[in-house]
Parts: structure tokens; sequence; C-alpha cells
């Protein structure tokens, strides 16, 4: 008989039943779970109510729901939260988040203050999840789906520096004289004695227990009232540390001062100036950490900023203006020159060229003319321009980035399980080495004890925050995301960030990502007694009627070239081999060698120069005009032309490059040769490329697939790091960890740049903040005092605690300043680029 169980039910959402029998194959799965009390299953609801005995095992249930052969949907929640101040505030909200039966995962980001939680579609209600963030000590509101927080969040953090500022100023003016009564004595002789003779050294401590007192009770007290009621949970947390810290050195200080004979002899003394200088130092560093913080979220902030507030639009005959809202699917927008594009839509009137660098990364304004398709938030220049609205709201391409690129920084990367890890325990720790110290001291110190006791302990308790530890990885995550947003390269996932810079080999799909996804007349060769103007235009004659595209390619090469257009008469299709028509009185032929030898005609005056172009990887054609052999004519898919300097940049920077491609394996082979590829998979389907991929992880490790169509997507998928190039296909793109908003393959190499620039400012900030902790813990509790007599003040604790924050924020801003250009770093630890063609020769 199964236990009563501990908690309410979880109810889950089960799809794919359709039968009595769904039901009992379901409950079933359930019920043969240990953690499971009782299970119970609704057909018509499609919704599994499951208690467990003790706290729910919702992986164990769902996993066993989908192993029965159905599914339970999910969905994400999004949750500002404030308040939280260090890393124990976030491991302390995702325990509480974690803690709601039903949650399957959650995820908690300090510096951008969000809450990530995953969920049974419909199990939870959000309010259950704000008020378990509330009942852990924090506020917290739900944010709608696909909603930024980008202008509200600007406009708080502007609020929260704007009140830190004035209470730095109101504390810095009360902590002055403090501090100048009291170590004004220490250090100038004359003063103590000046003090003592005029206003007396009762009357001064008075003073400093007045001023100390307002510092604490006014700009200090947001410590007291975050901190004392976390500890009294028995939670402690950063505003803790700084609570009892400064508590313990105000209380002694007035016991001193009004209770003096409560201590023992030689121990009087007073330390109000430690309180305030330590609340006015983490006051500043808590005003400059706010500034900083406020600028890693710039990028959000700039491409909210992009899109208009309001339209143009046609209704009725006439052009009003709507705000953006109420733009609809179908309407028609107009845009003047120097006009922001409203929303995603297709050209219908007007020619005109869009500065498109803030969606692509690309400098120069692209043509657009009737059909061209233009994206909202992009600048409209020289032209007036009239465009059908086809996306909005949520669905443009812009509301999209904004989307990927939140997404993207509130993530958690694997690096940050091991500060999540010592920061569980690390604030009760460092109040148990505080007692530790204050005990040592106390039993073991030299007199008076207690002082030295005292100034020691609150010293431990101050440096120790683990503020430096909560925002070394999301700053930097935060800023770097954002500059990858500003050059075409959007994150989809945050761990893609971390996973990049691993990769060791880049695997290219050949057509749309390296060529231009589309044939091109490269070649033309003209035999003797024929003109090359003359050869084209007939033959563009004969091939303007066809669909094929290396006919389109053809005709694209008249026009382009400006040859004169002739009319064709007669024009007929020969399937598999080419087309025949008369123009003007003469018999075009154009095709296949066999072709021609099937006609009669003698190409042996070009056949060497054929030869040679298909061994160039190219698709060779016979023309013949009244019956001789009049050209040889070569078509390929072209390169794009930042092709080969993007493979030589990730060449250069230790990577190794493959190609893997459906194409035949001797155009592979020469486009490969041409460019410095180090190895090739050719005439593969999608699923082989897949194989390819596997194959390639083996002997290499972790690998990148970059792609653009939809028989990409498995290699995508399956790859450690799929990365789409922003002009392929939705499907390509719902597949991929990283987009290139452009099409330019150098994008690639700004990518892994960027990556490897990010882990490298993680790993900065992260080694600051541990070694700063691990350093000064042991000093701050006086372990140099025995041999150097050096003890480090509180005060001077409070200033570098500040000072560490701040230095890792400022760390993650010169991210900002990351040149995302052609060349890249060369920080991967493998062969050197010289080194492979010799190995793809010998491969080969």
């Amino acid at each position: 008989m199964n236990a009563m169980p501990s908690t309410r039910p979880v109810l889950l959402p089960v799809e794919g039943m359709s039968c009595a029998s769904c039901v009992g194959r379901v409950e079933r799965a359930l019920s043969a779970l240990p953690s499971v009390a009782s299970a119970s299953v609704n057909l018509a609801t499609e919704r599994a109510t499951v208690a467990f005995n003790g706290a729910p095992a919702l992986g164990a249930a769902i996993g066993a729901i989908e192993g029965a052969g159905y599914e339970v949907p999910r969905e994400t929640v999004s949750l500002a939260v404030e308040g939280m101040t260090c890393a124990s505030c976030t491991g302390r909200v995702e325990r509480a988040l974690a803690a709601v039966p039903g949650v399957i995962s959650a995820q908690v980001n300090l510096a951008t203050e969000r809450a990530t939680v995953t969920i049974p579609r419909g199990a939870v209600a959000v309010a259950d999840l704000v008020q378990a963030v509330e009942t852990a000590g924090y506020a917290a509101r739900a944010l709608r789906e696909g909603q930024s927080d980008a202008d509200t969040g600007a406009a708080r953090r502007e609020l929260e520096a704007a009140g830190l500022r004035r209470a730095l100023i109101l504390a810095a003016i009360l902590t002055l004289p403090v501090f100048v009564l009291e170590m004004g004595s220490h250090l100038i002789p004359r003063m103590h004695h000046l003090i003592a003779e005029t206003i007396g050294l009762q009357a001064s401590w008075i003073i400093q227990f007045v001023l100390t007192t307002a510092v604490l009770a006014g700009p200090g007290f947001r410590f007291y009232r975050i901190g004392l009621p976390a500890l009294f949970r028995g939670a402690p947390e950063m505003n803790s540390l700084v609570a009892v810290g400064t508590i313990a050195a105000y209380g002694y200080s007035t016991v001193a001062t009004f209770a003096p004979s409560v201590l023992p002899a030689g121990t009087v003394a007073v330390y109000f100036e430690a309180a305030a200088v330590i609340v006015t130092l983490i006051l500043l560093g808590r005003f400059l950490e706010a500034r900083a913080k406020g600028r890693t979220s710039e990028a959000i902030t700039r491409l909210v900023a992009l899109q208009p507030r309001t339209a143009r639009i046609r209704r009725d005959q006439a052009v009003v203006e709507v705000d953006l809202a109420e733009v609809g699917p179908g309407d028609i927008v107009e845009v003047r020159p120097g006009e922001r594009i409203a929303v995603d839509g297709e050209v219908i009137e007007g020619t005109s060229f869009v500065d498109e660098a803030m969606i692509t990364g690309e400098p120069m304004p692209v043509a657009k003319e009737p059909g061209a398709a233009v994206v909202g938030g992009t600048v409209n220049q020289n032209g007036a321009m009239a465009f059908r609205a086809t996306k909005v709201g949520g669905e443009t391409v812009l509301a999209q980035i904004i989307r990927m690129v939140e997404q993207a920084q509130g993530a958690k990367l694997p690096i940050q399980a091991l500060v999540d890890r010592v920061t569980l325990w690390f604030v009760p720790a460092v109040m148990a080495a505080a007692a530790l110290t204050f005990l040592v001291w106390l039993f073991f110190g030299p007199e008076p004890a207690v002082t030295f006791a005292l100034v020691n302990a609150v010293a431990v308790l101050i440096i120790a925050c683990p503020c430096a530890m909560g925002l070394a990885t999301p700053t930097s995550i935060m800023v770097g995301t954002g500059r990858g947003a500003e050059g075409g390269i959007l994150f989809r996932r945050g761990e893609a960030l971390q996973g990049l810079s691993a990769v060791r080999v880049v695997a290219l799909d050949k057509t749309g990502t390296l060529t231009r996804g589309k044939p091109e007349l490269t070649d033309l060769v003209v035999a003797g007694g024929f003109g090359r103007a003359e050869v084209l235009a007939r033959v563009a004659a004969v091939e303007a009627m066809s669909e094929h595209p290396v006919a389109h390619s053809i005709v694209a090469a008249a026009e382009r070239e400006r040859v004169e257009p002739l009319r064709s008469e007669a024009v007929q299709a020969i399937p598999g081999m080419g087309a025949v028509g008369t123009v003007g009185g003469e018999e075009v032929l154009v095709g296949a060698a066999r072709l021609m030898a099937e006609r009669g005609i003698d190409t042996a005056a070009l056949d060497a120069e054929a030869a040679a172009l298909a061994d160039a990887g190219k698709t060779t054609l016979f023309a013949a005009i009244g019956g001789r052999v009049a050209a040889v004519i070569a078509v390929a898919d072209t390169l794009k032309p930042t092709t080969r300097e993007a493979i030589a940049a990730l060449r250069g920077a230790g990577l190794e490059v493959a190609m893997i491609t459906g194409d035949n394996a001797r155009t592979a082979e020469a486009i490969a040769t041409a460019i410095g590829i180090d190895e090739v998979v050719a005439e593969v389907r999608p699923a082989g490329k897949v194989d390819a991929l596997r194959a390639l992880r083996e002997r290499h490790g972790a690998i990148a697939f970059v792609g653009d169509g939809i028989n990409d997507a498995p290699a995508l998928a399956e790859a450690d790091i799929g990365i789409a190039v922003g002009t392929g296909t939705d499907v390509a793109i719902d597949a991929a960890d990283v987009v290139l908003m452009s099409g330019d393959l150098a994008g690639v190499g700004r990518a892994v740049t960027l990556s490897r620039a990010t882990m490298r400012n993680i790993r900065q900030n992260l080694f600051w903040a541990f070694a700063y902790n691990t350093a000064l813990i042991p000093v701050a509790a006086g372990v140099l005092y025995p041999v150097f007599g050096i003890l480090l003040s509180p005060m001077l604790a409070a200033g570098a605690m500040a000072l560490s924050s701040v230095f890792v924020v400022g760390n993650a801003l010169r991210l900002r300043r990351l040149p995302l250009g052609r060349r890249l770093d060369a920080g991967a630890p493998t062969a050197p680029p010289e080194a492979a063609p010799t190995a793809r020769a010998a491969r080969a």
C-alpha cells in the first residue's frame, strides 16, 4: 500500500491519448513509479493528476508518460525579480521556484534580474510562482510571452541608480564628520588633544553615535530591511553579512559610549566610523555597479529603440498616422527618405536604398524595388516607398531578434554550475568563519582581545560578500550576446556561447553557404569566326524560352552585358540534353556534348577548353550556330565574395574546415582545392550529412556545422553547434544554435571570435571573484598579524568588496569594444594551418 502523499497533487497535461486504453496505459506507467502515491488520468481534459510520496519527482513522471508513447507539452514562464544582490540570492530564488509543485526547472540570472521557469503547460499558476519568490524575500512580477522588459527594466535601473546616488550623498555627508572625529584623532595627535580640550572625548563619541545612527537608520536601512529577515529565515545573503557586521561594530560602540563599565578594562573603544564608512562604501559600490549594469543591457535597449512608435498607413483613400500596435498584416505603409521602416513587409511602390546594418551587421545599404522584402527597424535612405505589411508585432524580425538576445542573456552556461555549487554554502560558511575568527582572537589574541576579535570578525563578514561571484558570468553573457546582436550574430541558446569556443572543426554546406546558391555564367569561350556578343545573343534568345536554372543564368548574363536581345523561333527542348531553335534564319543548338554528337557537330576545336572547365567543377555546354560549333559555355554556382577570406580566417584561427555537400565529388573537390578546405564529404543525402558529422566528431572533437537549407536542418541539430546563415530558410534557422543575420560567411569567424573572447572574459571574472575571496578572507581574519603585524580594517574590507563587483562588471563591459572584423584571434590549440593542405592531400 502506498504511503499518504505529502504534497498536493500535480496536474500534468498529456497529449496523444485517443481512448480508454490510452488512459489505462498512462495510469499504469505512472503508478509503477515508487515516488508516485496515486495517479488518475482524464481523457476529456487530457490531464493526469499525480500525487507523490514526498517531493514531486516530475522528471520521472514525465519520462514515464513519454516512455508510454504520449507527450507532456511544456511552456516557459518569465518573471522579473527585484531585490537580488548576490549569487546567494539567485540560488535562493531558484530553490524557491523549484519547490513549487509542477515546476520542471528554474533558472535565475542576477545581471538581467529575470527568472525563467519551465513547467508542464497549464500545470502551474503564475501567481504561485510569484508567491514563491515573494516568500523567499524578493519582489517578482510575470512577463507576458514575447514581452521585452527592456523599457521598464531600463527605467527601473535608472530609478535605482538615482535612489542609490541620493542615499550615497546623504551617507557621505553624515559619515565625513564621524570619520574626521575618530580617524583624525588617530592620524593627527594634535587633533586628539584639540577634541579632548574643546568638546571632550565623550561628547565626540555621542556626536558620532548620533550621526552613525542617522546613517544606519537612513541610507543604510536597506541592508537591514532585507538582510535581517533573510538571516532569521536561516537563509543569510550579502545584506545579512553587511547587517551583522555593521550592527556588531555599532552595538559595541554604543555600549562603550553609554555603558563602558559593562566592558572589560582596557577594551573601551568606539567603531562608529567603521559602521558608517562600511555603509557608505558599499552604497558607493552599489551605485557604480548599478550604473555599469545598466550599460550591459544597452544592446537590447538600442534594439527596442529601433522600432518607431508610429507608422503612416493608407486607409480610405487617405494616409493616416497610427500607433505601431494598430498596423496589421496587409496594411499599406508609406515611408519617406530618412525614416525608419515600421514593420516587416514587401515593397509595392518606389525604389530606394535601405540601411540594414543594425539587423545584419553589414554596413552597405541594400537596394529595394517592388517585390523586395524590408525589415522593421531599418532606415530608408534616399527614396520614398510604399510596402505591404507582412509581419507585425511579435512576428517581426526585430522582435524575434530581441527575443533571442534576451533568451541568450538570461541563459546559464555550464561554467555557471561551479559558481552555483560554491555559493550555495558560501554565506553560511563566511558567517561561520567570522564566528571562528571572533573566538580565536577572543581567547588567543593580545589585549584588548575583545576589540581585536570584533574588528577582525567584522572585516571577515564584510570582505567575503559574493556579489562578484554572482555577476561574473551573467554580465559577460549580457555584454557578449548584445555585442553579437549589433554585429548580426544571434545566439539562440546561451549555451552556444560557451560551446562555440570549444569547437575544433567547422563543417560547411556548399550550396547557399559557400556559394551564392544559384548558377551563373562564368565562361564563354568562342570558336574561330564567332564573336562573344553574337554567340551570347543567339544562345540567350533560345534559352529565354526555357525554365531551366542554367538557361536563366545565360539569359541573366546577356542582360548584364547589355547584349541586344534577338527573337527566336521554333524553340524545342530536348530533355536531358539541351534545346534547339532558329534565330535570324540560322539553327542554334545549345546542349551537352552528346547532343552535338547526335547532330553531327564536330566539337574538337573546343574539347580541350571544355575538359579544363569541367575539371574546375563547372557545368559545360556547347553552342552550335548554322551547323558549326560556336562556343563552349561554363555555368557554375559561384562562390560568395567573402568565402575565400572567411575560410582563410577560420584556418588561421587553428580550426579545421570541412565541406559536406550533396553535390558531385568532382565539383566539390575543385571548390575545396580552390579555397583551401581541409576535408570534403560529397554526394551525401541529408541523413548522410548527419553520419558525416558524427565521423568528424569522432576524429577531431567538437564540431560546428554551417548551413542554410531545409535539408541542412538535421545536420544543424546534430552538430555540437549549428550555425544558420540568416538568408536561409526558417526551418534551418529554427534548428540552429547561432544565426548569422547576413549571408556573409565571415560571420562564422566573428562568432568564434566573440565566443572565445566572452569565455576568456568569464574566466577572468571568475578567477578574480574566487581568488579575491580566497586570498582576502584569511587576511581579514588576521593570519598575517602574528608575523607582519598586519590587520585589515573593516573600512578597507568594505571598499575592497565594493570595488570587486565594479571590477567584474567593468571587465565585462570591455566586450562592448570587441572589434568584430574579418580577423580571428588564434585561440584554439589545434594543428597549425599550414599543415592542413598536407593532411587533406594525404586523405585524398
